[in-house]
């Protein structure tokens, strides 16, 4: 994982021109307000650039020219932004920002105000990703960031952004690869790797054969058309606080065709994209690491592949969970439920302060919330309430949704405890009212990521690293 170098430094805005870089990048919040310590040479180029429309956005709030005469720096880059509006109004302008200068080696920013640092070092660190599975000559990444100032900005702040940007782009990494790539034997395999490279990390997984014996019968069921067996994936992280740990689920269904209850084939490709809840929970444990979060934290990742085949299940088959209810699938293709419900029955065993699963559940969800807000739902409005914002603060939004009785009766089965679907009415909800039912012994919250898991910042068919953002603003506080 390549990361970025930082420096601080404290100048005088009239030394701007001696700040060696490819290119330099700030942001005032209007052409009226520019600083007026700044070199008389930089207000005039900025000036003139705005009113001659060489922006690069259709905004028109931002631009990029060549740095005035004298200046070390290459290339200047300012966005016409307000840096104390809320972090979700700053996260994508900083991105496309930082978008510009991702190709240089080295770029310097300069902070005319203290807050947004965390996002924005966020954002320069998702600029050092790129994929590269399959591809030959990858194109040269940022890295290295200045971060510059008439008062000093805080390294503790950067260095906290750029490890919410690593754990992201681990999970922009995992959610991108192929499904003939990315198998619940590969998870496994990155799990041990990611475990080896921090001491603070842990892994351990469990085999099929293990999940037989504990009982994980609805894991198994949606992977039984594969020829990748299912794995549960643990990943412990040991803070310097103690307590009970905080438990995060990751839906991992490597890749989805919806099983016996197969999907349309448009579109079928973007269900590589259907692990991107447990490739948040990886890159949450990476973050966690990365920015030594005081508490215990423990992943557990539900990977399984769900295909078509003889020995795939089908729809009416009645399954008993891990917890001992049964289940009447009537959809195979609401599999991610079922791999989740058995993981939640698992996390019971940590005694858990709390637990938060991650999910890629339902379409419904984008048809709600589109591709703006998480959809958020909890068994505590204690922990609901802490999550919102989490999510507020980092720019990483989410929205509540109820779980009221009323709903939990569209899961009604005449064969089984209940069933893996409620009907085409408030499908996001009724599938969070089915987590539930496994979720009694501890506080709980479901986050449905399936409308803002992709695309990314730029609208194209990238994994955006949401959730990560969220979860480590939650978890720092």
């Amino acid at each position: 994982m390549k990361k970025l170098k930082i420096q601080v430094q404290k100048i005088d805005p009239k030394a701007l021109a001696e700040v060696s870089c490819d290119v330099l990048l700030t942001a005032v919040p209007s052409l009226k307000k520019l600083p007026k310590n700044w070199p008389g040479n930089l207000r005039s180029a900025v000036t003139k650039g705005f009113k001659a429309g060489m922006v690069q956005d259709s905004d028109g709030a931002l631009l990029q020219l060549p740095a005035p005469t004298g200046f070390k720096a290459r290339r200047l880059i300012v966005l016409r932004q307000d840096l104390k509006a809320p972090h979700h109004e700053l996260a994508k302008p900083l991105h496309r920002a930082l978008a510009l200068a991702a190709s240089s080696r080295a770029a310097a920013w300069w902070a005319p105000e203290p807050g947004a640092l965390d996002v924005l070092v966020r954002s320069a660190q998702t600029q050092t990703y790129r994929y590269t599975h399959g591809k030959k000559n990858p194109v040269a990444r940022l890295e290295q960031i200045k971060l510059i100032g008439p008062e000093r900005p805080s390294r503790r702040e950067a260095e906290f952004g750029r490890a919410v940007g690593c754990g992201q782009n681990l999970m922009r990494e995992l959610s991108e690869l192929p499904g003939n790539v990315c198998t619940p034997e590969y998870l496994a395999r990155r799990a041990r790797t990611l475990g080896g490279q921090y001491r603070q990390l842990t892994a351990k997984v469990h085999t099929p054969t293990q999940l037989k014996r504990l009982k994980m019968n609805t894991l198994l069921q949606v992977g039984l058309g594969s020829g990748h067996p299912p794995r549960l994936i643990e990943l412990h992280y040991k803070g310097a606080g103690r307590g009970r740990p905080i438990v995060l689920v990751g839906k991992g269904i490597t890749f989805d065709t919806g099983g016996i209850s197969l999907k349309p084939g448009a579109k079928m490709d973007e269900m590589k994209f259907d692990m991107s809840g447990a490739a948040a929970v990886f890159g949450a444990m990476l973050a966690c690491a990365e920015a030594e979060i005081r508490s215990p934290v423990i992943g557990l990742i539900a990977a399984a592949e769900n295909m078509p085949d003889g020995l795939a299940g089908r729809p009416g088959d009645v399954v008993t969970t891990m917890s001992g209810k049964t289940v009447e699938i009537l959809n195979t293709d609401a599999e991610g439920r079922l791999v989740l419900c058995d993981a939640l029955t698992f996390a019971q065993r940590f005694k858990p302060r709390a637990v938060i699963d991650l999910a890629t559940l339902t379409g419904a969800c984008v048809v709600a919330l589109g591709h703006v807000a998480t959809g958020l739902m909890s068994n505590d409005e204690a922990l609901a309430q802490v999550l919102l914002e989490a999510g507020q603060r980092s720019g990483d939004r989410a929205w509540q949704l109820p779980l009221w009785p009323e709903y939990r009766q569209q899961l009604h089965s005449e064969y089984a405890d209940l069933a893996n679907i409620g009907g085409a009415p408030a499908g996001t909800i009724t599938a969070g009212c089915f987590l539930q039912e496994f979720a009694e012994e501890f506080p709980w919250a479901h986050l449905d990521i399936a409308g803002t898991a992709w695309p990314d910042a730029m609208g194209r068919k990238r994994s955006s690293g949401c959730a990560v953002p969220l979860l480590m603003e939650y978890l720092r506080s």
